[in-house]
Formats: C-alpha cells, structure tokens, sequence
C-alpha cells in the first residue's frame, strides 16, 4: 500500500512538473528578454526620471517605440539618406567598419524579409557518413570559396542540441541534402526536444538525393552507399 501511494505520489508530482517547467522557463526566458532590451535605455528616460513614479515594463516598451519609429523613419528616402551617411561615417573607422559590416552584412541576410537564410530545413551527415542531422540552409558559396569546391555546394547551419543558438557552419554538397517538408519551427522543435516532439508527417515526402558521398571534414568515414 506504501509503496502503491508513492507511485501516486510521483504521478502528480511529474504531471505537476510538465506543467509547470515549461510555464517557468517561458517567464524566465521572456524576463531576460525584457531585462536585456531595458538595459539600453539610459537612467534619465526611465519612468522615474521622466514621472517621478515607476512604471513596470515603461522601458521594455520605450525600446520598442523607438524601434518601430526608427523602421517608419528610414523607410522614406529623407531616412534612408541619413542612414546612407551614417554608414558611409562608420565606414571611416577602422576598427568600427569591420566590426559593424560584419554583423550588418548577418543580420541583413538572416532577418531580410526576402533572404533565404534559415526558409528550408535540410537533412546532411554529420559528424560522420552515415550519422544524420537536421540543418538549415543559410545560402551558397560564393567567391573565392565557390570557386575551390569541385560541383555545387550549399551553405548550411546545424544547430547543437538543445541550444540552437550554437552550431557549426558547413558547405555541403547540394546533392548530398535530402529537402525536408516540416517547417523551420517545426524543425526547431525537434531538434530543442532531442527528437522527442516529433513533427507531423509531410504530405509530400522528402526527395531523397542520389548516392552521398563522405560527411564534410571526415577523411576516413565510409561511404553511405558503400
């Protein structure tokens, strides 16, 4: 009986636990998020300074006001002219320019509305021929790069597991890719859960891709086809 108890005991308290893990880690996930953007507003245009009262959440929402005020402005060509010389300036600077180009050139390709970074989910070998992931196709090579890989390559992100902001950057062949039909959240979500929140099944299969050849910088793996 004490033991039947006690496996009662530890139903209610791990159905207690998936409610309310995913609940805390959202609030402590979205607190963050407000904490960091609050963080850039400076002391004298906090609620206090400016009211004399403290209003929970003034700056979260004051960032977000000059965000979007910021986007209205430099859509019209008066904005889009000061933000042309803005850049030309911070293209002055030596140490400023490559920093600022950089991370410009990343957030352009990953947020642009028309950019193809992160649209399609993928399946590639890694770390090995015969092992398989799920990565996100960022693009091509281009350039010098392009111009030294032998046939047509993708560029592509393969996030770690369960933290998908870290991952590594490869260029794959693009016939060694199987498209996938889930969607990028969908993917997101399998690959945060470690496989265990499985997405719904496609209507239209997966086109599988002619024989692989060896995982991105494995010399000694054997071929999947082999």
């Amino acid at each position: 009986a004490h033991a039947m108890r006690m496996r009662v005991i530890k139903k209610y308290f791990i159905t207690g636990l998936l409610i309310w893990v995913p609940l805390v880690i959202t609030v402590w996930v979205l607190g963050l998020l407000v904490a960091t953007l609050e963080g850039f507003v400076p002391g004298f245009l906090s609620s206090e300074s400016l009211f004399g009262v403290d209003i929970p959440g003034f700056r979260f929402v004051l960032v977000i006001a000059v965000v979007l005020l910021t986007g209205i402005f430099a859509a019209n060509l008066i904005g889009r002219t000061m933000v042309d010389q803005w850049e030309s300036l911070l293209g002055r600077i030596p140490l400023v320019r490559s920093i600022y180009n950089s991370v410009k050139q990343v957030s352009d390709t990953v947020l642009a509305p028309n950019g193809q970074a992160f649209r399609r989910a993928v399946l590639v070998q890694y770390p090995r021929a015969g092992s398989w992931t799920i990565a996100f196709v960022t693009g091509t090579p281009s350039g010098e790069v392009a111009a030294s890989l032998p046939g047509d390559h993708i560029s592509v992100y393969v996030p770690t597991t369960p933290n998908p902001t870290s991952g590594f950057f490869l260029m794959v062949p693009r016939a060694d890719a199987i498209d996938l039909q889930m969607s990028v959240d969908a993917a997101l979500k399998y690959i945060v859960s470690m496989g265990v929140v499985a997405p719904v099944q496609a209507a239209t299969p997966a086109v599988r891709p002619a024989p692989l050849s060896p995982a991105p910088g494995v010399q000694d793996a054997p071929r999947a086809d082999s």
